[in-house]
């Protein structure tokens, strides 16, 4: 497991974010690799008007929802202590953004959040089990309980 020397963290700003963050954390440090945090804008809200949606899907835009999001993200870089450089966030399918991503950027292992899945959720499959299936790196899913 010393051969990790890049981890890529996916983090969807839920209730599970700090124990996802922490047990990532503590992995970078251990194996002195450099930690780097994804979050994948899939759905932001946005009311329809005659015109067309409120937030153009662009990084750049500055309303109140996106600066929210952007917030968010630049607050768990700083609790953990990442470079801005380091923390992405991004529009697109979250499988398809993260494992874009962690190609880019030779990721050796990507760490996400994986929720126990029952009836139809099964079937429906999961991001993380996508990751797990699509990725050319290890990916280390963190189960979440339900709280």
């Amino acid at each position: 497991m010393n051969n990790y020397k890049n981890i890529l963290l996916a983090i969807e700003f839920s209730e599970h974010d700090e124990a996802i963050t922490k047990k990532a954390k503590d992995l970078a440090e251990q194996l002195k690799a450099q930690l780097h945090i994804i979050h994948v804008l899939d759905n932001i809200p946005m009311p329809d008007t005659p015109y067309g949606t409120v937030i153009s899907l662009d990084e750049s835009t500055h309303d109140a929802l996106l600066e929210a999001e952007k917030s968010k993200l630049r607050h768990i870089g700083n609790h953990l202590g990442i470079a801005p450089s380091q923390c992405w966030m991004v529009w697109g399918n979250p499988q398809e953004e993260i494992i874009q991503l962690a190609v880019k950027l030779q990721i050796d292992l990507i760490v996400v959040g994986s929720h126990s899945r029952h009836g139809l959720a099964v079937l429906m499959g999961s991001t993380a089990k996508d990751i797990l299936y699509h990725a050319q790196c290890d990916v280390l899913a963190i189960h979440l309980k339900s709280t």
